[in-house]
């Protein structure tokens, strides 16, 4: 088929690396690593290498450190362990011609004690977010986390460091900072949940100076041209978050500001919920930031062909990931270009452990096609 007329399936020069198509395979967590060690196994292997035909995957997010874990069956990079088992992710993507980052992560107050042998989960402010996680025991109420101190600050910071250079030694082509979704760099950004008074609370400024100074220690292990950023700037009402009249205007500090590096790309999320109602936050998200942002722009969030291949047309974006049709659609990029039907994801089997919803999802049998 020719694809001259879809804008996703044209190739796209990021940073240093040549993505041979503009459909992205968003980071997914999918509850599959072992849980003691969380180490990946070769199921991973088997579910990354049957996307490799995404311009680019972003991996599941993998926590930086035991502090950072908030569910159970997570993968981390923290461990020599985890390295060699996301090592095997790598040269599989790789032999099938794909490319891969890895997603850093840290829950922050989205956790529990029983994830942290009794103590608190770490957070900017000892703020309950009054949410549910998952525990080995099922879901239960979080409780009120730990102020961090400057200390564990710092030591947080190193710790995304230290996952940044192991994601280089397990052969990642790069690495994305999960600042979105209401985990603990979006938990420094809100106010509600940031009410510290010291130099990383208060003003918008202090407020990001976490996030930035992660990103400074990442940039001494990877090139800036490796290195995306994901945010969520109309998230309300979800992962603990309440939005504020300044949540915008945090979002449009940090984005702007990181015209100053040349990184990968800026991920960004359109709403999760309708926030039409909502008067200070955007409704549309890739329009609003496509003003303000001179880098490469990914946007995410319900997303089709064909819209996709509109936000980009429409000059708003220049990346789409795509998240729930990889899942049922390990092709999806190829059956975007042949406009085969897409094949349904089951809900129920998301986090559930096992093969099935995870590797079972077949790519399409061309031999349908007349």
């Amino acid at each position: 088929m020719n694809t001259e007329k879809q804008p996703l399936l044209q190739p796209f020069k990021m940073g240093n690396m040549t993505l041979k198509n503009r459909v992205i395979m968003a980071p997914m967590t999918r509850s599959r690593a072992d849980n003691k060690d969380k180490v990946p196994t070769n199921m991973h292997v088997e579910y990354y290498s049957q996307r490799a035909g995404a311009g680019l995957i972003i991996s599941e997010g993998s926590q930086v450190s035991k502090r950072a874990v908030g569910y159970v069956n997570t993968p981390g990079m923290h461990t020599a362990e985890q390295v060699d088992g996301w090592k095997k992710v790598t040269e599989a993507v790789h032999e099938n011609d794909g490319k891969i980052f890895m997603q850093l992560w840290h829950v922050g107050r989205i956790s529990h004690p029983k994830f942290h042998d009794g103590e608190k989960p770490l957070a900017p402010s000892a703020v309950n977010p009054d949410e549910k996680v998952y525990t080995p025991e099922g879901f239960e109420k979080t409780t009120e986390p730990k102020e961090m101190s400057i200390q564990e600050i710092q030591e947080t910071i190193q710790e995304f460091k230290n996952a940044a250079q192991m994601a280089k030694d397990a052969g990642f082509d790069g690495v994305e900072i999960h600042s979105s979704n209401g985990y603990l760099f979006h938990q420094f950004f809100n106010a509600n949940a940031n009410q510290r008074t010291d130099d990383y609370g208060g003003s918008i400024p202090n407020r990001a100076r976490f996030f930035f100074d992660v990103l400074e220690a990442i940039v001494e292990v990877w090139p800036e041209n490796q290195i995306g950023c994901r945010f969520n700037p109309s998230l309300h009402k979800s992962f603990g978050i309440v939005a504020t009249e300044e949540s915008i205007a945090t979002f449009d500090y940090i984005i702007e500001k990181l015209n100053a590096y040349d990184l990968a790309y800026v991920h960004l999320s359109e709403p999760f919920t309708d926030v039409s109602d909502v008067p200070f936050l955007k409704t549309e998200i890739a329009k609003h930031y496509r003003k303000i942002y001179n880098g490469t722009l990914m946007i995410n969030n319900g997303f089709d062909r064909e819209s996709g291949n509109k936000v980009i047309e429409d000059g708003d974006a220049d990346l789409v990931s795509y998240a729930k049709l990889f899942i049922s659609n390990p092709d999806l990029a190829k059956r975007f270009e042949n406009k085969w039907p897409l094949a349904e994801y089951d809900q129920d089997t998301f986090y559930t452990p096992g093969k099935e919803g995870y590797t079972d999802y077949p790519a399409y049998d061309e031999e349908q096609v007349s």
